[in-house]
Order: structure tokens, then C-alpha cells, then sequence
């Protein structure tokens, strides 16, 4: 087994330190989102539930090929905006949801997800989302509604 060796920097060429940099697994930790300062001018970090619901919105919101590197994240709800609410429409929602989070956000176990009518609005879905933190076993859900055609 290699002995890993530490390198300054500045001694390796670029193409080798693209070599390093593809080799380095995946990172196991996130950066959290939505850093605000406290009272004291500290930064404060949203606690593991609240990131984790950050993400799950993020996801959803996301179009393929916004993020940089990542051409195929993103839920695309935005796709739904103006098409029918229809059986097949609220399907659809429901395949993308499970598989957008399944994909991109590996710190959940998905339970359910339910994509319903609201009945005094035609145009509109109620999305139910059911999930648990692997690393605590907080069940949670979160729940969003869409406004399909105008």
C-alpha cells in the first residue's frame, strides 16, 4: 500500500494536480446552507434537520445544468408549471420527486411522497413529503404546493 505524501502545491504542475484532485473520493460532509451571523457577529450553521430540509428544497427547485459540474441535479419542478393537473401530470411530479431525492440527497431515507388536488383550487397540487434522517432517525415532512396552470 502507497504511503500518502504531502506535496506543497506550488510543486506539482496543473496537469498532475487535476490527476490528485479527480482521485480524492467524494467529500462525506456538506456545507450547510444559509450561514447567518448571530448577535455576536459569529456565524451560525443550521442544525442537521433544517439542512437537510434546505437541500430537499433546493433539489426541487433546481433545473438540470444550473449547477456548475453537476449537469443532471435538480428536480425540475418548474417543468409542471404550466401543464394540466391531470393524473398523469401529478405521476410524473410524484416519479420526479422520488427520484430526485433518492439521487441527490443520501442523508434521508424517503418513506412516502403524495402529490393530491387541492379541491377548492383546479389548478393547484398539494406535495407531501415524508422522510427520515439516516443519521438520527428524525422522522419529518414537508409539504409544498404547486400552482400548475394559470
Amino acid at each position: 500500500m502507497p504511503v500518502p505524501v504531502s506535496i506543497p502545491i506550488h510543486h506539482l504542475s496543473l496537469s498532475r494536480y487535476r490527476f490528485i484532485a479527480m482521485a480524492l473520493p467524494p467529500p462525506l460532509l456538506t456545507w450547510p446552507f444559509l450561514t447567518v451571523p448571530n448577535g455576536a457577529g459569529q456565524l451560525s450553521y443550521p442544525s442537521l434537520e433544517d439542512s437537510v430540509r434546505q437541500r430537499i428544497e433546493v433539489i426541487l427547485r433546481t433545473r438540470p445544468g444550473e449547477q456548475l459540474m453537476r449537469p443532471d441535479f435538480g428536480g425540475s419542478l418548474e417543468e409542471f408549471l404550466n401543464q394540466a393537473n391531470s393524473l398523469t401530470t401529478r405521476r410524473r411530479i410524484h416519479d420526479r420527486i422520488t427520484d430526485a431525492l433518492s439521487r441527490w440527497e443520501n442523508r434521508i431515507v424517503l418513506d412516502r411522497v403524495e402529490v393530491n388536488e387541492v379541491p377548492a383550487q383546479p389548478s393547484h397540487l398539494r406535495v407531501e413529503i415524508w422522510y427520515r434522517i439516516k443519521r438520527t432517525g428524525t422522522a419529518r415532512q414537508l409539504g409544498l404546493t404547486l400552482q400548475l396552470e394559470a
